[in-house]
């Protein structure tokens, strides 16, 4: 008869924990071999097209290439349209989505009704949606059509500078519905007894929204705002089908100049714009990941 010791059976755990790991890492093997093939392995050839002068000599240029994408006009307003989209849809859409979640969650009438609404466009395809702004920003179009009434003239909505109002709206059309279902789960989520506890303070609605509710609230705005950052600069999708590959100046971005270098085939400007576009992004979801970690530490904890 085997007398089984403790050391025996650390043995044998310590062998089925091998086993595990190994049969874990063959599982995880194919998405890895897919990641890096499609994902990290382009991205290092990105980096390389924007530091040699062209794929035939292949000469080693450093810095030549970046700098000849930010002396170009047409980056700078492609850059320059992208961002300030993205400095006015982010807040706004999640502010927006912010005080409807909370409006979501009170007794209000028709509260089902208003929910569906804006769940709406997350079920439209983005063409749908495309055609249905079309159609309302048209010159001969229904807005135009309702602003007359008010003896107002015709605006030629996309060839204006109030194109970027309707992109703007459209953008958040067809997100806040989304980010509204992420902040009525998080208002959810907040502890019962705090807010019963800050009401016999006697705690104003104010003090109750700043010192507790977004305070709690700050895991989910970040995550919010870092998703509206990202679709900030998915709107070309929207706009081109609206305008084509040339619209209003104030339309024009950084998609834009990527898919006409693209075109062109100067490999190397459109590599050293995406390096760039690639630095702000991480710049910018790196400040909000410090602010947020700031703000919501305590909470956490």
């Amino acid at each position: 008869m085997v007398k089984i010791t403790k050391k025996n059976k650390g043995h044998k755990k310590s062998g089925w924990d091998k086993k595990s790991r190994i049969k874990s890492n063959l599982f995880m093997l194919p998405s890895i071999l897919g990641v890096l093939t499609f994902f990290v392995v382009p991205f290092f050839v990105v980096i390389y097209y924007s530091v040699i002068d062209n794929v035939v000599s292949k000469k080693f240029v450093f810095l030549d290439n970046f700098i000849n994408v930010l002396k170009n006009e047409a980056f700078k307003k492609a850059a320059f349209n992208t961002m300030r989209f993205t400095f006015i849809a982010v807040p706004l859409a999640v502010i927006l989505s912010m005080l409807l979640a909370s409006l979501m969650m009170e007794n209000i009438p028709f509260k089902s009704q208003f929910r569906t609404l804006f769940l709406t466009p997350l079920m439209v395809p983005v063409a749908s949606v495309v055609l249905i702004f079309q159609v309302l920003f048209h010159y001969n179009g229904v807005v135009n059509d309702f602003i007359r009434i008010f003896g107002v003239d015709k605006i030629d909505w996309f060839k204006s500078k109030y194109a970027p109002v309707v992109i703007v709206i459209l953008f958040l059309w067809k997100n806040l519905g989304y980010n509204m279902i992420l902040f009525m789960a998080a208002y959810s989520s907040i502890p019962k007894e705090i807010m019963e506890v800050a009401r016999l303070d006697s705690s104003s609605n104010w003090q109750l929204f700043w010192k507790v509710k977004l305070r709690y609230l700050s895991p989910t705005i970040m995550f919010v705002t870092v998703l509206s950052v990202i679709n900030s600069f998915k709107v070309f999708r929207e706009v081109y089908l609206l305008t084509g590959d040339y619209p209003y100046e104030s339309l024009y971005m950084l998609q834009h100049f990527m898919n006409n270098t693209f075109a062109s085939l100067d490999y190397q400007k459109l590599s050293a714009a995406a390096v760039i576009m690639f630095d702000v992004m991480v710049i910018i979801i790196g400040i909000l990941f410090v602010v947020e970690n700031r703000y919501g530490k305590d909470v956490e904890e």
